[in-house]
C-alpha cells in the first residue's frame, strides 16, 4: 500500500465522529431501561425474570435474528442508508416505550428497538474499514466502540436523575427520540469503495459464506467473546440493582456514578485496548486475542472481589477495574473480525458476530442470572444476589480460555479468509 493511500483524510475523521454518536445513541437506549429497572417494578409488579426479559430477551430476539441478513446486506448495498432507516426506527420506539402500560406493551417497543439496532453494527464497522487503512482498524474501532461507554454512561447519570426526578417514562421521552435528529446527518455521509484501505492480499479473499464456518480462529472468536461478553453485558444489566439491593445505595447515587465511571474509565480503556492489541497483532497474527483473553482472566478475581467483599469502598475500586476490563473486547473482536474475513464477507462475518454475542450474553445469560435471582429468593433476601450473579466470572474464565486457543490458532493460520 502506497504511502499517500495510508494518509487519513479529514472527512474520514468527520464520518468517525457521526458514527460514533449515532453508537451513543444505539447504547443509550438499548442500555437506558436497565436503570430503570426499580421504578418500573414498582409501579408495574413485575418479577426479576420479567426484567430480564424485557432488557434482555425481547431486545435480542430480533436484534439477533435480523445481524445476519442486515450483516449480507452491508456487503452488497448502501450502508449509510441502513444505518439511517435502523436509527429512525429504534429512536422512535425507544421514545414510545415511555408510553406503554404493560409487560407486553414495553416488550414489543423493546422488540421495535432491537429490530433497529440491528442495522448498526455490521454497515457501521464496514464503512470505517474503508475509511480507514488496516493498521489503525482496532484503534478506529474501538474510538467508534467507545460509544459504548459513553452512551451507557449518558443513559446511567440522566436516566438515573430523570428515572428520580420525573418518572421513568420521562427518561425515554427524554432520550429515545432525539435520535431521529442525528438520522439527518446519516444519510449525508459519503460512502467510500469496499475495500478501498485493504491491501491485494487481502483482496483476493473468497465470498463464499460457508468459508467463515471453516476457519478455526474465527470460530474460536465467536466462541470465545460470547462468553465474555455474556460476563461484561450482564456487568451493565444487573449491576445497578445489585448495587441497590445489596449495598442500599439510591437509584440517583447509582446513576451519577455509573455515568462518570462510563465516560471517566470507559472511554480511555476503550481506546487504550484498541491501540495496544494494533501493536499486539503486529508482533504475531493472534496478538489481539491474547491481549482480550488476558483481560478476561483478570476479570474473574475481581469478579469475586466484587460480588463477595462487604466493604464498599473496595467494591467501588474492583468494580472500577472491573469495568474497564469488561470494555476492552469490543474493538480487538470487530478488528479481527475484519481482518479474517475480508472486505467481501466483512459485513456477513460481523452480522454472524454479534448475533451469537448477543443470543449467549442478552438471551442466555441475562434471563439465567434473573430466573436464578427469583429461584433464590432475593426479593425476600437480596444478598442472595451474589450468588446468582457467580454466572459471570465462570463466563469469564471459559472466554479466557477460549480467546486464548484462538490466539494460538489464527498465529498457526493464513490471517485472510
Amino acid at each position: 500500500m502506497s504511502q499517500q493511500s495510508e494518509r487519513v483524510p479529514a472527512y474520514s475523521w468527520y464520518a468517525l465522529a457521526v458514527l460514533t454518536a449515532v453508537y451513543v445513541l444505539n447504547f443509550l437506549d438499548r442500555t437506558l431501561i436497565y436503570i430503570l429497572f426499580t421504578p418500573i417494578k414498582k409501579e408495574l409488579h413485575f418479577t426479576d425474570l420479567q426484567l430480564a426479559l424485557l432488557g434482555t430477551t425481547s431486545f435480542v430476539i430480533f436484534y439477533t435474528l435480523l445481524g445476519v441478513p442486515f450483516g449480507r446486506l452491508a456487503d452488497r448495498t448502501k450502508r449509510k442508508v441502513i444505518i439511517g432507516i435502523g436509527l429512525a426506527v429504534w429512536s422512535l420506539f425507544s421514545g414510545l416505550t415511555g408510553f406503554a402500560s404493560s409487560f407486553w406493551t414495553i416488550f414489543l417497543c423493546r422488540v421495535m428497538v432491537g429490530v433497529g439496532e440491528a442495522t448498526l453494527g455490521p454497515a457501521a464497522l464496514s464503512l470505517l474499514s474503508d475509511y480507514f487503512p488496516t493498521r489503525m482498524r482496532a484503534t478506529v474501532q474501538s474510538i467508534y466502540s467507545s460509544g459504548i461507554a459513553i452512551g451507557g454512561g449518558l443513559a446511567f447519570f440522566l436516566g438515573g436523575w430523570i428515572g428520580q426526578t420525573h418518572g421513568w417514562r420521562w427518561a425515554f421521552y427524554l432520550l429515545g427520540f432525539p435520535g431521529l435528529v442525528l438520522a439527518m446527518l446519516v444519510f449525508a455521509l459519503r460512502e467510500e469503495p469496499r475495500g478501498r484501505t485493504e491491501s491485494p492480499a487481502a483482496l483476493t479473499g473468497g465470498n463464499d459464506w460457508k468459508l467463515l464456518f471453516r476457519s478455526k480462529p474465527l470460530l474460536f472468536l465467536y466462541a470465545g467473546y460470547a462468553f465474555f461478553a455474556l460476563s461484561s453485558n450482564n456487568l451493565g444489566i444487573w449491576g445497578a440493582a445489585f448495587f441497590v439491593r445489596v449495598h442500599h445505595l439510591s437509584l440517583a447515587v447509582v446513576g451519577t456514578a455509573a455515568g462518570i465511571l462510563s465516560i471517566v474509565i470507559g472511554i480511555p480503556a476503550m481506546i487504550f485496548s484498541g491501540y495496544h492489541s494494533d501493536r499486539f497483532s503486529r508482533r504475531f497474527a493472534g496478538g489481539r486475542m491474547a491481549f482480550t483473553a488476558l483481560a478476561a482472566a483478570i476479570s474473574v478475581p475481581l469478579w469475586l472481589a466484587v460480588l463477595f467483599a462487604n466493604n464498599l469502598t473496595l467494591v467501588v475500586i474492583m468494580n472500577v477495574f472491573l469495568y474497564a476490563l469488561a470494555l476492552m473486547w469490543v474493538g480487538p473482536a470487530t478488528a479481527d473480525v475484519h481482518d479474517i474475513a475480508g472486505p467481501h464477507l466483512r459485513g456477513l462475518a460481523i452480522g454472524i458476530f454479534f448475533s451469537i454475542v448477543n443470543i449467549v450474553a442478552y438471551g442466555f445469560g441475562g434471563p439465567l442470572i434473573g430466573r436464578l435471582s427469583d429461584v433464590l429468593g432475593v426479593a425476600k433476601n437480596p444478598d442472595q444476589m451474589r450468588m446468582s450473579l457467580l454466572v459471570c466470572p465462570i463466563a469469564c474464565a471459559l472466554g479466557a480460555l477460549l480467546l486464548w486457543m484462538g490466539s494460538r490458532a489464527k498465529s498457526g493460520n493464513i490471517e485472510k479468509i
